[in-house]
C-alpha cells in the first residue's frame, strides 16, 4: 500500500480524499492534509488521516507521493521540497509550470532523487494521443475553453466585461497557453497540460469565452499534425462551491494513483 498526503484541503483536496478514503484511488492510504491552520480542521478529526500546518512534519512523513491541490504558489513553495522529500508529485496547478526556470528546477529534482512528476488529464481528454501525436511533427494545437460568466468571477475577465449582464458568449482571451495559464490561474490549467503534451506553451494556442448560454465547462482541443486530425470536446459539471473547477478533476487524480498500484493500466 501507497502513503499519500495532499496539500490542501479546499473543494478539491477534499473530493480526493473522499475517493482515497472509498477506495477508488486503489491501493493507497491517505496518511495527512498540510493545511494553512489547523485549527480550521478540528471538527474534521474523526478522519483516518490527519491535519498538519507543519510543512516539516508533512514532509518528513515518509510519504510515497504529494498530492498538490492548493494553487500555483503552493506548488512553488512545496514541489520541490515534495520530490526531495522522496514522494512522487501530482500536479494540479499545471500553470504553474509556464515560469520556465521553476519547470526546469522541478525536473532537475525529480531527476536527482529519482521521482516522477505526474501531471493528470484532469478537465480535459486525450492527453495521452497529443503525447502520443507529438513524437512526430504536429503543425498545430487549439483549446478552446468556454465556462458560464460565474466561473470567470475574480479573474481579470471581470475587467473586460460586465460578466453579471452577459446574454451571449464572448471571447475574454485569445493567445497562447503561457499566457493564459499566468491570467487564469485556476480556471485555464488545462492549456498548460495541453502545451506539456503538445509543442509547448508558445505555440499553443488558447480561446477563452464567459458563455450565459452554457452550464457547464468545456473545452474542445483541435490538432493536427502527422498523426492526422483530433478534435475532442468535454462538458465538465462544475462544483456548486468552486464553479471553477469540476468534480472530473478529483477523478483524474484517484485514476493516476489506481495505476500506481493496479496489475492493469489503461489509457496512457
Amino acid at each position: 500500500m501507497l502513503k499519500a498526503g495532499i496539500i490542501g484541503y479546499g473543494t478539491l483536496g477534499k473530493s480526493i480524499a473522499e475517493l482515497i478514503k472509498g477506495g477508488q484511488a486503489g491501493n493507497i492510504e491517505l496518511k495527512t492534509v498540510l493545511v494553512r491552520r489547523k485549527t480550521e480542521f478540528m471538527e474534521a478529526s474523526q478522519q483516518t488521516f490527519g491535519f498538519t500546518a507543519n510543512e516539516e512534519e508533512f514532509f518528513n512523513g515518509d510519504l510515497d507521493i504529494v498530492i498538490e491541490a492548493a494553487g500555483h504558489q503552493a506548488l512553488q513553495m512545496y514541489g520541490e521540497k515534495a520530490l526531495a522529500s522522496g514522494s512522487h508529485l501530482i500536479i494540479l496547478s499545471v500553470g504553474a509550470l509556464g515560469d520556465t526556470d521553476f519547470f526546469e528546477n522541478l525536473k532537475e529534482t525529480a531527476q536527482k532523487y529519482n521521482q516522477q512528476i505526474f501531471v493528470p488529464s484532469a478537465a480535459i481528454a486525450g492527453l495521452d494521443r497529443i503525447a502520443a501525436g507529438a513524437l512526430g511533427e504536429i503543425e498545430e494545437i487549439t483549446l478552446i475553453t468556454r465556462k458560464h460568466p460565474r466561473s470567470w468571477a475574480g479573474t481579470i475577465a471581470e475587467e473586460k466585461v460586465d460578466l453579471a449582464t452577459l446574454t451571449e458568449p464572448v471571447c475574454i482571451y485569445e493567445g497562447n497557453a503561457r499566457e493564459s495559464s499566468r491570467l487564469f490561474p485556476q480556471s485555464v490549467n488545462v492549456s498548460a497540460a495541453l502545451s506539456l503534451a503538445g509543442v509547448g506553451f508558445e505555440n499553443t494556442k488558447v480561446q477563452v469565452f464567459a458563455d450565459p448560454t452554457i452550464q457547464t465547462n468545456t473545452h474542445t482541443i483541435k490538432a493536427k499534425g502527422y498523426f492526422g486530425e483530433t478534435e475532442i470536446s468535454v462538458s465538465n459539471v462544475p462544483y456548486e462551491q468552486n464553479p471553477k473547477s469540476s468534480p472530473i478533476v478529483a477523478m483524474s487524480v484517484a485514476k493516476v494513483l489506481k495505476n500506481l498500484t493496479s496489475p492493469l493500466v489503461i489509457g496512457v
